[in-house]
């Protein structure tokens, strides 16, 4: 599993020209699952992304959690993150995980987000999504089966 977080101020996704997950200040998360991801590896992401302590605290200091700071959270399924460019120009997805499976763990860390995250927008799986953000910082991390 792959997720790039980035915290931001606002951020919108829109499929054919109509708005379908807006948050404001929150985390915007690009999902994308690997053909060797399941269930249990999805929960150690999310319990990871949730307890990140990347919110600024009274003292300046990077402290606080999504739950601490009431931040919302948009969630986009992107499996260009399991790109391999090693050979040539075009890239490879062959590690990306099979779109069927690769749904149902988007949707399932979607549901299980919404167990303690009182705002959680999304994308929609497999669409032409056109995403905008304000970054807040900028502020971004990479997690990964490297880092994880």
């Amino acid at each position: 599993m792959r997720l790039v977080i980035q915290r931001v101020l606002q951020a919108e996704v829109q499929v054919n020209e109509n708005t379908v997950g807006k948050i404001n200040k929150g985390l915007l998360v690009f999902v994308g699952a690997g053909h060797e991801d399941s269930r249990e590896v999805a929960d150690k992401y999310l319990k990871k992304l949730l307890g990140l302590r990347i919110f600024e605290d009274e003292n300046g200091k990077t402290n606080l959690s999504l739950k601490d700071v009431n931040g919302e959270l948009l969630m986009v399924s992107q499996f260009t993150l399991y790109a391999n460019c090693k050979k040539g120009n075009r890239p490879s997805f062959i590690e990306a995980g099979e779109p069927h499976m690769a749904e149902e763990l988007y949707e399932y860390m979607i549901q299980e987000a919404k167990k303690s995250v009182p705002v959680v927008e999304h994308g929609i799986f497999g669409a032409d999504m056109k995403v905008s953000l304000i970054n807040d910082g900028p502020f971004t991390i990479i997690l990964d089966e490297k880092i994880l």
